[in-house]
């Protein structure tokens, strides 16, 4: 543990009393003697934790500039000067960790893959398959093609249908079962 090493100013001073001087007097001294201490010490810690030498000096500045605006919190008889900058460093690891966390994007994820384009013959007769059954449900009479509508086209249910329309749930569902067997025998016709 760092504390055990007790006196790190030239003075005589202790960490703890260090952190005390500069929380209580802004000591400038004090700060430069926890600066020479800490700073070797803090980066390579980052360093072993994963930050690149760049980063591990920025965090290292983060740090000591937290140390130095939150000196007058550090108490002592919770913890250890050191384990307490040590704890500020690891937290302000974190959070950069969390703000520059991007996801990699993987180019073959199927997701990301455009579907492919229909060969001609297969695109018209995927609109003339469509325009069939737009036709199909318009010859369907009102009060079916307007179930079947919010049935498979707004993907409603049944029971959310009778509610709406104000109709028993029984009637939805005869009614969505007679207007299927007529688009099913009008497009059975038309092939």
């Amino acid at each position: 543990m760092l504390d055990a090493h007790p006196i790190a100013a030239e003075d005589g001073r202790t960490l703890n009393d260090l952190v005390i001087a500069v929380g209580r007097a802004g000591d400038k001294a004090a700060f430069a003697s926890l600066f020479a201490y800490f700073a070797p010490r803090l980066k390579s810690y980052l360093m072993r934790l994963g930050s690149d030498p760049g980063a591990a000096e920025e965090l290292v500045q983060d740090v000591m500039l937290m140390v130095w605006r939150r000196a007058e919190t550090f108490d002592p008889a919770m913890a250890g000067a050191s384990t307490w900058i040590f704890t500020i460093a690891r937290n302000k690891r974190v959070d950069r960790l969390r703000r520059e966390h991007h996801p990699e994007l993987d180019p073959n994820d199927p997701a990301l893959v455009p579907e492919p384009e229909l060969p001609a013959d297969q695109s018209m007769e995927s609109v003339e398959t469509t325009y069939r059954l737009k036709a199909a449900i318009d010859s369907l009479p009102p009060e079916q093609a307007q179930l079947l509508r919010l049935a498979y086209f707004e993907d409603k249910p049944h029971s959310a249908i009778s509610a709406e329309e104000g109709i028993p749930l029984g009637t939805v569902k005869s009614r969505l079962r007679l207007a299927l067997e007529r688009l099913r025998k009008t497009l059975r016709d038309d092939v």
